[in-house]
């Protein structure tokens, strides 16, 4: 049984905006994989509810003219792993999507609500992260836009405004991002499936013509520390640098100045730290075989 308040249904995102704003204290539930299983547990005890889950215009994905690839927030994840443009240019969001949870949890989740959760072990935030994501959100002042980086404020925190109705409406990722790139993740968890991350690694590479330099390389943890980060001191140290054994190497010990492992009983602090420098390095080798470079 499930202790619920009032039940609320939005049809349009300017309806579910507006009931943001008169039910500010309702929480939004979208495929209902984690709010129901909290309210379940008593930590959503009592809590009213708008859903969102019948907006059909917050679902698919689409090419916008300039190239930008746009995810709708209600996109679940099978879909994305299976949808012809993330195959082609985000094979590799599409393959960090397909190891959340089992195959009911991917069919029912949602890439809005998985972000929106603020937590860091969310296997879409990492890769979103590597890919230098933009959030949408809609409130009544209109659509604000922000960088994935600035969304998470902390630990199972986002930039969500209640108080203006907000909704995640969109997750954009630009042409620049994708363009040319490649790239992989890596999930390190005690169990094949059905397990939450002890370390998330997500890595894409674009390389120069000949396939024999770095052109630009970024990397992104989960689990890292208590949002999903950016290794940007590795990421600085790689790029320019020739493809060699020896610089992906160095450039996989260079995240240990980002990342910000803790003791957890998932996992120490050391042993997570370890797993952040073999995962790189792997990550970063398979990334540029698949931008048909060798090493």
């Amino acid at each position: 049984m499930y202790d619920m308040g009032t039940f609320y249904e939005a049809k349009s995102v300017q309806e579910a905006v507006e009931l943001r704003l008169a039910h500010p204290e309702a929480d939004i539930i979208a495929g209902g994989t984690d709010v129901l299983v909290q309210m379940r547990e008593g930590r959503r005890a009592g809590k009213s509810l708008i859903s969102i889950y019948g907006i059909d215009e917050l679902r698919g994905i689409r090419l916008e003219d300039d190239g930008t690839i746009r995810i709708g927030s209600l996109t679940s994840f099978s879909h994305i792993t299976r949808d012809p443009l993330i195959e082609k240019y985000l094979l590799c969001l599409g393959e960090a999507v397909d190891q959340v949870g089992g195959p009911q949890i991917r069919n029912a989740g949602t890439i809005g609500g998985n972000t929106c959760n603020g937590v860091t072990s969310a296997d879409s935030s990492s890769t979103l992260h590597a890919y230098d994501a933009v959030i949408e959100l809609t409130g009544k002042n209109g659509i604000r836009r922000l960088p994935i980086q600035e969304f998470y404020i902390k630990a199972g925190v986002v930039d969500l405004r209640v108080e203006d109705g907000e909704i995640q409406t969109g997750i954009l990722i630009s042409k620049d991002s994708y363009e040319n790139t490649n790239g992989f993740y890596i999930k390190y968890a005690m169990r094949n499936a059905m397990d939450i991350a002890t370390l998330g690694t997500s890595v894409n590479a674009r390389l120069s013509a000949d396939k024999k330099t770095f052109e630009r390389v970024r990397i992104a943890y989960g689990v890292a520390g208590p949002v999903p980060l950016r290794a940007t001191t590795a990421e600085q140290f790689i790029n320019g640098k020739e493809v060699t054994p020896e610089n992906i190497e160095a450039f996989s010990k260079e995240v240990l100045n980002d990342v910000h492992a803790r003791d957890s009983w998932r996992a120490a602090k050391d042993f997570r730290e370890h797993i952040a420098v073999e995962s790189a390095k792997r990550a970063l080798i398979e990334s540029v075989r698949r931008c048909g470079g060798e090493v």
